[in-house]
């Protein structure tokens, strides 16, 4: 790799050259991405994109005008100094915030090495031009940091937040919820039979933390081979299995861990009973109202079908324990 301070005016050309039609097909995936999802969003970045293609015109004109047509093969990444990127315009379905944050990085990165490279050359006429860039390029990152609110109209960003909130249920409440659920109610039969079976703490505590991490596992492989995400925009299969893991073994841990209290406690066993119980009670209200906040469930409706629900799973369980 070579230092900046190393390179000719004729390689700070070629690599400006490279940059510039590099970050406008950068910026054209962006808008592609986006183009459903928030299409003025995208209108912007499709503008960007040409604004770059505007700049690469000029600097291969001055280029062929100073040096010729041949350009020597030189890129950013054989140059010290500049970021190290993430490939994130390779991923689907980016959020819109992280889309403009790397823009903002993008254009920023993009003004330095102007202004830097405006400093190093002698040409003047080069060097009007790169400085011309530099500010130009300046009030393309503070576009892109500053987007949400100077750019888009009020109904243009209600829509925008209407469709993000739609996207965080797809991509997080969903699965999420998904998981608490089964592990909240699913794993209710299989604890408390054995809670009224044994009598033991231990042993029940035992049953739980199996049921709870099992259903935790089964759930979080089929949410994420449920779908890819490709067509239904749900995000990565991996963080919603992940997501959905969790939930699920954190749903059935709730009402597993009270039986942690000591067999040799004075009624130890009822103690840890009561307060699953308990645990259970505010388990399923929470669920109801996770439904009623994000999945546009009546609150009463939700409660009604999720408590009902979850005592007939608890109701199983006892009498099955207790046979």
């Amino acid at each position: 790799m070579k230092n900046f301070a190393d390179l000719t005016e004729r390689e700070i050309l070629a690599v400006a050259i490279s940059a510039e039609e590099e970050d406008s097909r950068i910026y054209m995936t962006f808008a592609e991405d986006l183009a459903e999802r928030y299409p003025e969003s995208a209108k912007i970045f499709e503008e960007m994109a040409e604004e770059e293609k505007g700049h690469r015109h000029m600097l291969l004109e001055m280029y062929e005008k100073r040096f010729g047509e041949n350009l020597p093969p030189i890129r950013r990444e054989n140059v010290k100094g500049f970021l190290r990127r993430r490939p994130v315009w390779l991923t689907k379905n980016l959020s819109l915030d992280t889309i403009r944050k790397e823009a903002e990085t993008m254009e920023f990165e993009a003004e330095r090495f102007y202004a830097k490279a405006a400093e190093q050359t002698q040409d003047v006429g080069v060097r009007r031009l790169l400085g011309d860039l530099a500010e130009a390029e300046k009030s393309h990152e503070n576009v892109a940091a500053r987007l949400t609110d100077l750019i888009l109209s009020p109904d243009v960003r209600e829509q925008e937040d209407k469709t993000r909130r739609r996207m965080f249920v797809l991509q997080y409440v969903q699965p999420g919820l998904a998981g608490l659920m089964d592990g909240s109610v699913s794993t209710l039969a299989p604890l408390f039979a054995a809670a009224f079976a044994t009598h033991n703490n231990w042993q029940t505590f035992l049953v739980g933390l199996a049921a709870s991490i099992g259903a935790g596992i089964s759930m979080g492989f089929a949410e994420a081979l449920s779908d890819d995400g490709s067509l239904t925009g749900r995000g990565s299969p991996w963080l919603r299995g992940l997501t959905c893991g969790l939930m699920t073994t954190l749903g059935g841990l709730g009402h597993t861990l009270p039986y942690l209290v000591p067999d040799s406690w004075a009624n130890a066993f009822w103690i840890a009973t009561a307060v699953a119980g308990i645990v259970v009670f505010f388990e399923l209200w929470a669920i109801a109202y996770i439904r009623a906040r994000y999945m546009d469930t009546p609150f009463m409706q939700a409660a009604f079908q999720i408590v009902l629900g979850g005592a007939i799973v608890l109701a199983v369980g006892i009498l099955i324990g207790g046979a």
